[in-house]
């Protein structure tokens, strides 16, 4: 009997229904021995322009009941900052409780990168973010706003349930097949001291429960700088919400930019999303110009999560043969439009 699976759609604003389409196209071309039944979601900013809605309770229990869920791209100039992030991405990471954020930070052969002088091999590590506290909980406020004795208070929240269950993942993750064995914590435990403290003291603990796995500590700034000089110490990195946040976009940097940078917000024992890291690209809107291999590569790790490893092998594989093709992972410098660059991935995730 088939396998099958249910699994959200996403599409968004700008272009991430241009992506979206094309993850949704090797998705197709890869699938064997499963069936998916997909569920669209008119969620973004043409929804709350026309509706005042953005997540709607009845959207948010439907998407419960699936087990993966599928995002392009979410924003729009039209609508204040802050409201579609908050109200609707947020939303769903806190509700669903995907305190994982994932990015594996991997180039592929042949792909130019901020640093060119890094080694084939040189940039392969995934960062584990936590995803559900520290700044990102909106915890303070105001004192005497709009005054000029004002006073803006944003309070980092973590708990120590919440540090240890994403510490634990990422040594669980240190184990897995491909990687090498190694955690390093990234954070700023000299000025944060108490948030900074919290999470040694955690890595150190779970840590002898791992003999096997290596554990290392890099104050975020020096981080910064390995990233670009030296990128191979690096296996698996965990980290707090806002500093993974800031380091995987340099950590796109390294593997060839937005254009091939996926993420997922994983709930180990629920519904996980997955997303092209970048943007909406309004200036790319309706062009066939952006790149979408992040959003394929989100769709490999999708695959993944729900246990179809033999096809996220073959999205793999067809990224790297797109790789092999492309002049350049910048939208509009491709060489191939949108649709032409998820006909490379088909042709190679389909070649063997």
């Amino acid at each position: 009997m088939s396998r099958g699976y249910r699994v959200g759609v996403i599409p968004g604003d700008g272009t991430g229904p241009e992506v979206v389409r094309e993850g949704l196209k090797v998705l197709e071309a890869v699938r064997e021995g499963f069936d998916v039944e997909l569920v669209a979601f008119d969620l973004g900013a043409e929804r709350y322009l026309r509706t005042g809605e953005v997540l709607p309770d009845e959207d948010l229990e439907t998407m419960r009941g699936l087990d993966a869920i599928f995002l392009g791209a979410v924003g729009d100039p039209r609508v204040r900052p802050g409201i579609l992030e908050r109200e609707l991405l947020l939303r769903i990471r806190f509700e669903l409780d995907q305190y994982v954020n994932l990015r594996p930070v991997v180039r592929y052969p042949g792909v130019r990168t901020l640093v060119p002088s890094h080694a084939e091999g040189d940039v392969n590590f995934v960062v584990v973010r936590e995803n559900s506290e520290g700044l990102y909980t909106g915890a303070g406020g105001f004192h005497r706003k709009g005054t000029p004795h004002e006073v803006a208070v944003q309070e980092s929240i973590n708990t120590r349930r919440g540090v240890e269950r994403i510490v634990r993942y990422a040594f669980e993750l240190a184990r897995a097949p491909g990687r090498r064995g190694k955690v390093t914590l990234v954070h700023k435990t000299n000025v944060l001291t108490f948030a900074g403290d919290l999470y040694q003291r955690v890595v150190d603990e779970v840590a002898r429960e791992y003999p096997a796995v290596e554990t290392d500590y890099v104050h975020v700034d020096a981080a910064c700088i390995y990233f670009l000089d030296q990128p191979s110490r690096f296996d698996v990195i965990v980290t707090d919400n806002m500093f993974g946040d800031i380091i995987t976009d340099l950590g796109a940097m390294i593997q060839g930019g937005m254009g091939i940078a996926a993420g997922g917000n994983i709930n180990p024992e629920g519904v996980s999303m997955f997303e092209p890291i970048g943007g909406t690209a309004p200036d790319h809107t309706g062009k066939d110009t952006i790149n979408p291999l992040a959003a394929i590569g989100a769709m490999g790790m999708l695959l993944e999560e729900i246990g179809e490893r033999a096809a996220a092998s073959r999205v793999d594989a067809g990224i790297r043969f797109a790789c092999s093709k492309l002049h350049s992972m910048r939208a509009g410098e491709m060489g191939y439009t949108t649709s032409e660059v998820g006909d490379l991935v088909v042709e190679g995730a389909t070649a063997s």
